[in-house]
């Protein structure tokens, strides 16, 4: 196929403001790909969360491709040699694709170079996953960052992002390349089918993320200062999965939202907030495209030496959402159920994981990389190092939250709690957090049969805190070099 390119899609599955697409529309004919590699990734290969939105974002790219006058290519296997097979069948010479930062991305795009050369053509890499580039954003010693709040300083220091682009016109080729059907992929759970409800809370795809971009900037982005911490109400953008996937760029946020402080002045604040929680995700990925060890290994070395415990029994209790503790299982409820969590209770069983339960953060981090549809390697590994006390700019050793005053705080009408919780839905407020104190008559009158219908706590929180800070007080001492 004459002036022919590969457009390797990967976590960039939208068409509009995507500079590699555009550049491949301008070389001539674009053959749009992406390949499904089961073993990419290793021991982060993609999660069931994920793979269920990775499902319903292809088949919404598809669509949208097809309106556009052009074909999504599906194929399975190994990527190297998938994209090889391709510019065989189809003659094309060019390969175009967006930047990518896990830590194995740099390795693989330099073997997909290769096997692009080989074949006469080139492989051409253009950012568009990032507002900055890792290495154009350095301390005045020429280092990387390693705190979040100069880092962000210096990121808006930098020239303003460009301006989005619109979609390209996409040339077709002459003939098309044979592809698998999406339906044979087995993206979607069947048997027990956990994601049944998913489709009736979330629209995955490119108009999925404008409407969500949209809604929170028109309706819900002045309350998002304070109310962000609340988790019963719809203050937060649940931008996170649109933006692992790629189905709208940074730049379109940042813009938009500056279009939106153009026309709410009032609301500038709490824009400029919102915008600096797209910068920790931004710092998230210049961590680990920086020091690619960070989703295995602590970011600080003297945490490999903590005293971490192993109880099955309490892991299992967390991820079911059965501590006795109820905002901590309500936040692992709603993640089971929806794929989601709310920030502020993601904090909450984090921390009561790794400082109540002495559990490693890599089980925490392992398991929401299986159950979150927004399980972004480098925001997950930076978000778990942070609340266990091991990462860049971490949160202090001796915060650990407790469990019953954040209910209280942040849930202090129950409404998030009950909703996720419901067989405490009819217990009163005083002792929604704290059953266990509750008096018997109160328990029976709620239909709450501690031990039986809700159980007990699995560790007290007093003891478990006392616990922590003994654990955490064995590291001053460790010398590493």
């Amino acid at each position: 196929m004459a002036n022919a390119s590969l457009y390797w899609f990967r976590h960039d599955l939208r068409l509009a403001d995507l500079p590699g697409l555009i550049a491949a529309s301008k070389a001539g004919q674009v053959i749009p790909v992406f390949i499904w590699d089961e073993a990419l990734g290793g021991d982060w290969k993609m999660g069931g969360a994920s793979q269920w939105w990775l499902h319903y974002s292809l088949q919404s790219l598809a669509a949208d491709l097809s309106a556009a006058g052009s074909r999504l290519i599906l194929r399975r296997g190994e990527t190297v040699q998938v994209l090889a097979e391709l510019l065989a069948e189809t003659g094309a010479q060019d390969i175009f694709a967006s930047r990518q930062y896990q830590p194995w991305a740099a390795d693989l795009e330099q073997k997909v170079r290769d096997v692009t050369e080989s074949s006469g053509g080139q492989f051409k890499r253009y950012p568009g996953t990032l507002l900055f580039e890792p290495e154009n954003v350095r301390t005045g010693g020429g280092t990387p960052f390693k705190v979040f709040t100069p880092f962000w300083r210096a990121c808006l220091k930098q020239p303003a992002p460009a301006q989005p682009q619109p979609t390209p016109t996409l040339l077709s080729p002459d003939t098309w390349p044979c592809s698998d059907e999406l339906a044979s992929w087995p993206l979607c759970p069947k048997q027990p089918n956990w994601a049944e409800n998913w489709e009736a809370l979330w629209q995955p795809g490119e108009a999925g993320a404008s409407h969500a971009l949209n809604t929170f900037l028109e309706s819900h982005v002045d309350s998002y200062g304070d109310g962000r911490d609340f988790p019963a109400q719809p203050n937060t953008s649940r931008l996170s999965p649109f933006l692992k996937f790629g189905e709208i760029s940074p730049r379109q946020v940042w813009w938009t939202a500056q279009n939106a402080k153009q026309s709410s002045p009032d609301e500038a604040g709490s824009i400029d907030k919102f915008l600096s929680e797209i910068g920790w995700r931004e710092f998230c990925n210049h961590l680990v495209a920086q020091f690619p060890a960070m989703p295995d290994r602590a970011f600080n070395p003297k945490f490999e030496y903590f005293p971490w415990q192993t109880h099955s029994s309490h892991l299992v209790a967390w991820q079911q959402g059965n501590t006795g503790y109820p905002i901590v299982d309500a936040g692992m409820r709603e993640l089971w159920q929806t794929g989601f969590m709310h920030n502020r209770v993601r904090m909450v069983v984090a921390s009561f994981l790794t400082k109540h339960l002495l559990t490693h953060w890599r089980e925490g981090e392992q398991w929401f990389w299986d159950c979150l549809l927004d399980a972004d390697l480098a925001s997950n590994a930076c978000s778990w190092q942070w609340v266990g006390g091991s990462g860049a700019d971490a949160s202090p050793y001796f915060r650990i939250f407790n469990p019953i005053a954040q209910g209280e705080k942040f849930d202090k009408a129950g409404a998030y709690t009950r909703r996720w919780v419901p067989e405490l839905a009819e217990m009163p407020d005083k002792y929604l957090y704290k059953p266990w104190e509750a008096p018997e008559l109160t328990l029976r009158a709620a239909g709450v049969e501690l031990g039986t219908t809700y159980p007990n706590p699995i560790v007290d929180h007093r003891t478990a805190r006392e616990s922590a800070l003994e654990a955490y007080a064995t590291l001053k001492n460790v010398s590493v070099a």
